[in-house]
Formats: C-alpha cells, structure tokens, sequence
C-alpha cells in the first residue's frame, strides 16, 4: 500500500505518476508562509532555520498534515552569504554534526532536510559524507537535493551512506512570470508521466502560489497523484526493486542545472 497523507491506495490502483512539490525558504515572512501550507493536498514545507517564524510555520504546517524539511543553508561558490546556522566548508565533523542539532532545534517536527544554496559544498564529498552520517546517526531523515550546481555529490553520497534521497527535477519559478511558473507545472507532469516520479521546488512568490492554487486541484481524477515526498520516496524505493514494473521511476541523471540566484 501506499500512504497517502492518512489515506491509502492499493497498488493495482495506483496512478500512473506521481509528483511531489516542496516550497522553499519559509520562515521570513508569515503571510506567504501560511499561504504555503494552506496549498490543497500534501505540498511540503522547507523552512529555514533561525527565522522569526519558522517554528511557528512549522506548527501550524504539522497541524495541517503538511511535511515540514529543514532547508538547511550551505556555502554557495559565489560567497552569497546563505543565512544563519549555515554549513560552511571550514567546518568538521563534529561543528556540522552541531550545527545541524542547533538548525533542527529551529524547525520543529522536520522529518527530512534539504540544501538552500550551497552551490560550493554539495560539490564536496568529504563534508556531504560528514552531513550524511549526521543525517544518519539522527535516525529517519532523508535528503533532498536541491541541485543548486550541477556539479553536486550531495544525492550520491546520501545513496552510499544508506539516506533515503530525492533529487530536484524540476525549478516552477526560475522565472517568476505565471505563465511560464505554469509551463513548469506542465513540465513537472511531462517528466512525471515518463519517469514514473518527479519533485518540483518552489518558492513562496505570489506568483507561484497563485498558480498551485490553481492548478492542484485539477489533477483531480487525473492519472497523476500529488503526494508527500516521503511516499514519492517510498514510490522510488518500491520501483527500483522492481524496474521493469510498468511506470517504474527513472533516476533523472540530466536535472535542470540552475544558478544560486534561483533558490534564494
């Protein structure tokens, strides 16, 4: 069986693909995050650390059922600063493995933990096995990877250290025009249909939010099911097992390369 969010759909019935949508950098500003978390259906929220209403979000996102990622900051190749509590490359083991604890501390209820920024470190893969063995040593977490360089190592190490992982495919608001935020939805659901399984990432921008609410509720009745990233997750874990299995999901070796800029 699959869980959906407090329901379940047996597998002879499961849709054709699904799809999961995490919206990013919440924390800062409580009017969109709420906005955020009242999104219909199981869209994820990454809040930041350290933010005048990130535990608040975080709240209130649990009490709506929604999954709530620590979006942790890393050091990004441009020397954009990425926030508080963030991972730098100077640091050991043992101030990742802290700083890590003090982040989660900031962001209640946190079942998974994604990179905001960090174009410079998850290129590393000596300080992404110190965070993956954090990650681990913490029990249940998985990993997201926000592919903020194409370049990253972060998903890879996650797989050879046992994280359960998922891998960015698809930005919705690179371009914050709602025409084209709409055009990536479509996008989201092409790769969906072919590969099984995609993740989308977005942002709080009016814009963005404004086409989800939107158009979340017409994938009502269709072939494609928007689920949390933990049953996409599960969804993956199940289809690799079995890869010949009709609609088995395709690990997207060519995800959309983005600029820093793009996930701030």
């Amino acid at each position: 069986m699959l869980v959906l969010c407090g329901s379940t759909v047996a597998k002879d019935r499961a849709p054709a693909a699904l799809i999961s949508i995490i919206i990013d950098d919440l924390g800062n500003n409580l009017q969109q995050g709420r906005r955020a978390i009242r999104l219909p259906g199981p869209v994820a929220c990454a809040i930041l650390p350290h933010t005048p209403f990130g535990a608040l979000l975080a709240q209130e996102a649990y009490e709506s059922r929604k999954q709530i990622i620590l979006h942790l900051p890393m050091q990004s190749a441009d020397g954009t600063e990425p926030g508080p509590g963030s991972l730098q490359l100077n640091m050991g083991p043992s101030e990742i493995s802290a700083t890590l604890d003090g982040d989660l501390r900031t962001v209640p209820y946190a079942i998974g933990v994604s990179n905001h920024m960090g174009s410079l470190l998850t290129q590393r893969p000596e300080p992404m096995r110190w965070l993956m063995q954090a990650l681990a040593d913490r029990g249940n977490l998985f990993f997201i990877d926000s592919r903020t360089t194409a370049d990253t190592v972060a998903a890879k190490t996650a797989t050879e250290l046992g994280i359960p992982n998922l891998e960015r495919n698809v930005f919705l608001d690179d371009d914050k025009n709602i025409d084209v935020i709409a055009q990536q939805f479509e996008r989201l659901i092409a790769l969906a249909r072919e590969r099984g399984g995609a993740l989308a990432l977005g942002h709080p921008y009016p814009e963005t939010l404004t086409v989800l609410e939107r158009l979340l509720p017409e994938l009502e009745g269709s072939s494609v099911l928007l689920v949390a990233p933990s049953v996409l997750l599960e969804h993956i874990k199940t289809s690799t097992r079995h890869p010949s299995a009709p609609g088995a999901y395709q690990k997207d070796s060519s995800a959309q390369q983005t600029s820093e800029q793009r996930v701030r």
